[in-house]
């Protein structure tokens, strides 16, 4: 039966965490803005699923990579001024996407260097963020944090994806790409009101030498728990098929609806809509952790397989946004999960080696889906992804360790 946590009311009793929060708030609705705007352009300067899917890609593969060294940069440098430093180079960035696009001299090129950039920022601020959480709440209102920040990143999408592809169709990117150049801006200052995130003890860089020490490290903590090792991987995999739907919700929208901008913006709210609910249930509820998450992935697959069938554009959102509320559930309570049975002073490097493990697979995954709309179709593509969850909930259901499992 499902508990109702309760950490759930108390987070904002941290000033810290409500600051934390309020900053990370306002990168979301900038965020919100940008991940709709570049998309929409580069597909508009191309009309390619493949150029659509190599943006991902760029975006995926630092990040995953990055994500090593962050962690152990996590767990020795201060991580307020980590996160401040991270938030100017964002800004930096999205003020020359905004200076070029307004000169006309932002070409493709440039899109793909800066969202690489911008990514291997965003690994380092994430290393920073997840040990960060238990600092100031404690681990036992980490699951309850981690919900509230996945769900205001979700609800804050109800409204700015739409908005952002609104006026991308009125009046261009710019908006867009200042509106989240502003928001790096400002967060800037909520964290800075914040006086520490930790750690209590500053070591400095690390060398080389301690980053392959963290790495093995976190590789060793994973590989000793049958639970983590299947969960990880799983993720794995669930991402690579994930994101071979996800690159194709554009091409799928306007090529099978011939959807406008406008109502792609209203499509990648649905999606909000539906990842914030499921933020939300991660949150507040309490179920049994791999039970749990094999039922997720299952549904997941079955309503993601709407868009297969379907020839209504309306019925295709409404499969997709809980397609999503399913996926955000299970990333909310494994993050979370994970989170509670890694001990403190390991959370950096298991998280550092975990995220590269889960998220490596997208770029593929991408790169797969950006193929197979262009050459193939993008009904296809789809079918591709929810097969793929079916397969792995298969095997994830012969795992007794993982069905049993009860932390």
């Amino acid at each position: 039966m499902a508990t109702t946590t309760a950490t759930r009311v108390s987070v904002f009793r941290s000033s810290d965490f409500l600051r934390y929060y309020f900053g990370q708030t306002l990168s979301y609705i900038g965020d919100g803005m940008r991940i709709i705007a570049i998309p929409l352009l580069v597909f508009g300067l191309t009309g390619s699923a493949q150029s659509l899917g190599l943006t991902y890609a760029l975006e995926l593969l630092p990040f995953a990579l990055v994500s090593l060294v962050a962690g152990s940069l996590a767990d020795r440098i201060d991580r307020r001024r980590t996160m401040i430093v991270c938030n100017v180079i964002r800004f930096g960035i999205m003020f020359v996407f905004c200076a070029t696009y307004a000169l006309h001299a932002l070409s493709l090129t440039l899109i793909y260097t800066g969202v690489a950039l911008l990514a291997a920022c965003a690994a380092i601020f994430a290393g920073s963020e997840a040990p960060s959480i238990p600092y100031l709440l404690g681990k036992d209102g980490a699951r309850a944090g981690v919900a509230v920040l996945f769900g205001t990143e979700q609800a804050t999408q109800l409204i700015t994806p739409p908005v952002g592809a609104a006026l991308f169709a009125l009046v261009g990117p710019l908006p867009a790409l200042a509106a989240n150049a502003f928001t790096y801006l400002a967060s800037q200052f909520a964290i800075a009101s914040v006086k520490t995130f930790g750690p209590d003890v500053v070591t400095g860089l690390p060398a080389p030498r301690e980053i392959a020490a963290d790495v093995a490290a976190g590789t060793r903590f994973i590989a000793a728990d049958p639970v983590i090792r299947a969960v990880t991987l799983a993720q794995f995999w669930i991402n690579l098929f994930g994101i071979i739907g996800f690159a194709a919700v554009i091409p799928y929208l306007k090529r099978e609806f011939a959807a406008s901008d406008h109502l792609v913006g209203i499509a990648f709210g649905a999606l909000a809509l539906g990842a914030a609910g499921g933020a939300w249930v991660s949150g507040r509820f309490q179920w049994r952790f791999g039970r749990t998450q094999l039922a997720v992935y299952l549904l997941d697959g079955l309503f993601w397989s709407v868009t297969i069938w379907t020839h209504s554009v309306w019925i295709a959102i409404a499969g997709m946004a809980v397609a999503a509320a399913c996926g955000t559930y299970a990333v909310t309570a494994a993050v979370s999960w994970r989170m509670r049975v890694t001990p403190e002073d390991l959370v950096g490097r298991v998280f550092g080696v975990a995220r590269l493990i889960v998220i490596i697979g997208m770029v593929p995954g991408a790169l797969g889906g950006g193929w197979i709309s262009d050459h193939l179709g993008t009904r296809v593509t789809m079918a591709v992804s929810m097969a793929g969850y079916f397969a792995i909930v298969a095997v994830l259901a012969t795992i007794p360790a993982l069905r049993a499992d009860r932390r």
